[in-house]
């Protein structure tokens, strides 16, 4: 399997199970956000007003080069009846102790039906989706109020990059107060696609008043001599792949920050073919028909009435003869 390429006879269209689970860590999105070619993690101070408004994140400090972690062995957090696994980290060396009781991780859970997550923000996925959870926990931050920004660098077949999308929707049901979904989609076959709301959280039982804002740079054709070579991803897309880098940027200068309670999770939807896409719930056209059917109702309940009215003061007048 990691000797075929995307489209290639060997690769099953409709990847089920565990296959599922193994195509999407392989396929496009996972594999620039769990293997190697994930490249730094970046920390800035944003205290400083000034700088913010220049558009920079803030002061940076020396970024967490994701190449340098150790990870720890995924078998022990692969759970084949839950389609699971759990990628942990920290750096190898770390004089500062910045981790010495924090991890990075990213938490991979694949879906064998359709439906909806459990967890705000509740992302819609299908039987061809993997939801990807990244998690940092514990590590202290090395100044106030930090700003944490992840730099992906994902294969991009045909030399296109991704192409990012932001769609905006009225019903927020499932994700109150954020009206907005963002998107990755990657137009080569096969087709593929990288799906959030623009939402992270602070605390481990997340709620929307502790939410961060979660940004995300247009993505740009990146030199691959500058990324760490991966013996996964070359097999699997070639030796001459192409890549493409963008940055995911969690949090703002005020509001919620990490070190609230050393805590940041940020989820996202990913798989292959075409992206699910919400629908009014029946919640929301429910009242719908209620506020447009309401004022029908009392129109026509309106007329009636001044019809039978009108009858009525005419009936009252008796022939004169």
């Amino acid at each position: 399997m990691l000797g075929e390429r995307p489209g290639a006879p060997g690769v099953p269209a409709p990847c089920r199970s565990l296959l599922l689970l193994q195509c999407l860590l392989l396929l496009r999105a996972p594999a620039g956000l769990l293997g190697d070619q994930t490249r730094r993690l970046f920390e800035f101070d944003s205290t400083n007003s000034s700088e913010v408004k220049d558009g920079s994140p803030g002061k940076p400090y020396p970024p967490y080069l994701l190449a340098d972690f150790s990870w720890d062995d995924v078998n022990n957090t692969l759970d084949p009846a839950m389609l699971s696994a759990t990628f942990r980290g920290h750096p190898s060396k770390d004089p500062s102790g910045t981790f010495s009781n924090g991890s990075l991780a990213f938490k991979v859970h694949a879906f064998s039906g359709s439906g909806r997550s459990d967890h705000i923000p509740r992302l819609l996925h299908t039987a061809d989706t993997s939801q990807l959870e990244l998690v940092l926990s514990g590590a202290v931050p090395q100044g106030n109020h930090s700003l944490f920004v992840l730099e992906v660098a994902t294969p991009a077949l045909d030399s296109e990059c991704p192409q990012l999308k932001e769609q905006e929707f009225i019903d927020d049901e499932y994700c109150p107060s954020v009206f907005q979904l963002d998107q990755l989609l990657w137009r080569s076959p096969p087709e593929g696609f990288l799906q959030w709301r623009p939402v992270a959280f602070s605390q481990k039982q997340p709620t929307w008043k502790k939410a961060l804002p979660c940004r995300v740079s247009p993505p740009g054709p990146t030199l691959a001599t500058l990324l760490p070579q991966s013996a996964t991803v070359r097999a699997f897309f070639g030796p001459s792949i192409n890549f493409c880098a963008f940055n995911l940027t969690f949090g703002d200068s005020t509001g919620p920050a990490y070190e609230d309670q050393y805590y940041l999770s940020w989820s996202a939807v990913l798989g292959i073919g075409i992206p699910p896409m919400d629908s009014f719930s029946p919640l929301v056209l429910g009242i719908m028909v209620v506020v447009l059917g309401l004022p029908a109702l009392l129109l026509v309940g309106g007329g009636l009435g001044l019809l039978l009215l009108r009858h009525r003061r005419y009936s009252e007048y008796e022939p004169i003869n």
